[in-house]
């Protein structure tokens, strides 16, 4: 590699790392917002300690002049000034630890009050994002590049504030050494310069691979907690997975710790090399400094003052340029927090969007409705037609991947439409307001979440609004037959769920079914949707779990999605789906008269229980 390519390479390299000095500005505005009372105190307690090296330095000075003449002119002559000056440096030194302690405690402070707000945006944030945005695994990668940015981050802000603070010291330091003598400037200059050459560089390097390396770092994570946890612990002892797990983290960690072994290996020779012209230069400066108190041209306190000032800014300024090159390496990840909140949801309110009306009088259309997810050639739905009328309950049936689950999808508008349109009351869901649209409708999926939290909690997700509403909670737990669950429980609705936390029990497949269904109770949705949250059920009870469904939602629209067609026979509709298009539609004793495939696959199970 040439000198010139050498030449262009870094200069790529230091480009981007400083233009990423731009996101220090949005960064601090957030910083700002977080709380002005800390941020305007800690600036106030930092320009206050950046003045008080120059003032030590200097009294030193005149104590060691001081005590000087006091012993060359007369043990016997006042020495009120010098206890001044020692009484003077020992104030100004309890003044700086006193700031110290001060600064660190509104740094931590600050810092965590930062991490827990820019968690709950990311939070909210993420809420707002479309289903499909979730299955990218380029988005997962932002995301957690994101994730990471919430935390710790009072590193940089302490970082930056402290450049500033030194910054403000060294303009003092620096104007001292200039009275005295302008040229140890030069020579501090020498000493700094190449050291931050190299850490510039350095840094850039690890910047590129640990961005690079996300994806396997993810990667890493899920091994690191396959190996360890609850859910998985039974499947690893059982099938004795742990050397599989293990040797799959070991071969991905190994890897990484080779081309991070390269880069410290090569970042340590070479900041050695660097460091030791820095040293050679401070020496240099110290001996001019001696020559010229050997001749008188500067008094000993003068020596102790610019070795000290020139010590003080040698070290303050390695410091303030590997800091910099710090601060550009952390500011480039924190673009990676202002990506992921520049992320937009395609599914949004327009700004016409219309009220969903109170009561759904005409029922749902969907209209020659195609879907295919992204990155799939094949749609999961082709050219789908069919009417649910107010009050109806309609069975969706087919086989795995017949796009049953993607209907209930566009119906809760986790996704749009490809082709075509789904109508409410003949308007396009897309005209109505997303918040209306979902509060109306009330969905359990088969794969429901098994919230690490108490019985009540796990219940109330339903309509969290009603956290609180005790009878609500209860009446929804008898609805689904949760009920029977809960009274095992010594502490009833407060027993927390999943062997996560403390006190915490773990509930079989058909109990969490239970408390899960007990969710769609907690809202009065006009829309209630079961996509075969049962599956964990006997037969005998997911038969009662969707009578008394059925009795429950009379005056609504509901959506039944199982695999036993004992269950299905309750709804007034059938739809049954194949390869994403209708291939059968109508009641079940229709179908059966039909003698199409719904009545084959009905009589093959129906003799399986013979």
């Amino acid at each position: 590699m040439t000198t010139n390519m050498i030449e262009k390479g870094l200069k790529k390299r230091f480009k981007n790392q400083f233009s990423s000095y731009k996101n220090l500005i949005p960064f601090f505005k957030m910083i700002w917002a977080t709380s002005k009372r800390y941020a305007t105190l800690n600036i106030v307690l930092r320009v206050i300690k950046a003045t008080l090296p120059l003032s030590m330095l200097y009294v030193g000075k005149e104590i060691i002049d001081t005590v000087l003449d006091l012993i060359s002119d007369s043990p016997s002559l006042d020495t009120s000034l010098l206890w001044t000056y020692l009484g003077i440096e020992l104030g100004l030194a309890i003044i700086s630890e006193i700031l110290n302690r001060q600064i660190s405690l509104i740094d931590a402070l600050l810092g965590d009050l930062f991490s827990n707000k820019t968690s709950v945006e990311m939070i909210q944030h993420a809420a707002t994002l479309d289903l499909y945005q979730f299955e990218d695994s380029e988005f997962y990668d932002k995301m957690e590049r994101a994730r990471r940015q919430t935390v710790n981050r009072s590193v940089l802000m302490s970082m930056v504030l402290e450049q500033l603070q030194d910054l403000i010291t060294l303009l003092f330091l620096g104007a001292g050494i200039l009275f005295f003598n302008p040229w140890l400037i030069l020579i501090l200059a020498l000493a700094v310069i190449p050291n931050f050459l190299g850490e510039a560089f350095f840094n850039a390097k690890q910047f590129s691979l640990t961005r690079s390396w996300t994806p396997e770092r993810r990667e890493l994570d899920y091994f690191r907690y396959l190996g360890v946890s609850y859910e998985s612990a039974k499947e690893i002892k059982v099938f004795n997975l742990q050397d599989f797990i293990s040797e799959r983290f070991k071969k991905l960690a190994d890897r990484y710790f080779i081309e991070n072994k390269k880069i410290a290996i090569k970042r340590a020779w070479v900041g050695a090399s660097l460091s030791l012209i820095g040293t050679l230069a401070y020496y240099g400066a110290y001996v001019f400094i001696l020559i010229q108190t050997l001749n008188l041209l500067i008094t000993v306190g003068t020596l102790t003052f610019l070795a000290g000032s020139f010590s003080r800014m040698r070290s303050m300024l390695q410091a303030f340029t590997v800091r910099i090159t710090r601060i550009a390496d952390s500011a480039l990840y924190l673009q990676d927090l202002f990506d992921f909140f520049a992320i937009k949801p395609n599914i949004s309110d327009h700004a016409t969007a219309k009220v969903l009306p109170s009561n759904i009088t005409k029922g749902i259309e969907f209209e020659n409705v195609s879907f295919k997810y992204d990155g799939v050639e094949q749609y999961a739905i082709r050219n789908l037609s069919f009417i649910i009328n107010p009050g109806e309950k309609i069975a969706l049936v087919g086989e795995n991947g017949a796009g049953k689950t993607t209907i209930v999808k566009l119906l809760s508008r986790l996704y749009d439409p490809t082709e075509g349109r789904i109508l409410i009351d003949g308007v396009d869901i897309k005209d109505y307001k997303l918040s209306d649209l979902r509060n109306a409708v009330g969905i359990i999926f088969q794969d429901y979440q098994k919230l690490q939290m108490s019985v009540r909690e796990n219940i109330a997700v339903g309509n969290i609004g009603e956290l609180n509403n005790q009878d609500k909670i209860e009446s929804a737990a008898y609805k689904s037959l949760a009920k029977e669950v809960v009274e095992s429980f010594e502490p009833g609705y407060d027993q927390i769920l999943g062997k996560r936390f403390k006190s915490g029990v773990e509930l079989s497949g058909g109990q969490w079914q239970k408390i899960a269904i007990a969710r769609a109770y907690m809202r009065d949705s006009q829309i209630l949707i079961l996509d075969e949250p049962t599956s964990a059920l006997d037969a005998r009870a997911e038969h009662q779990v969707f009578l008394r469904f059925a009795e429950l939602i009379e005056d609504k629209i509901a959506v039944l999605i199982s695999h036993r067609f004992s269950t299905v026979r309750m709804a007034d509709k059938i739809l049954f789906l194949e390869h994403g298009q209708k291939l059968e539609y109508g009641s079940h004793d229709s179908l059966i008269k039909k003698g199409g495939k719904y009545a084959e696959l009905f009589n093959l199970q129906a003799a399986g229980y013979k």
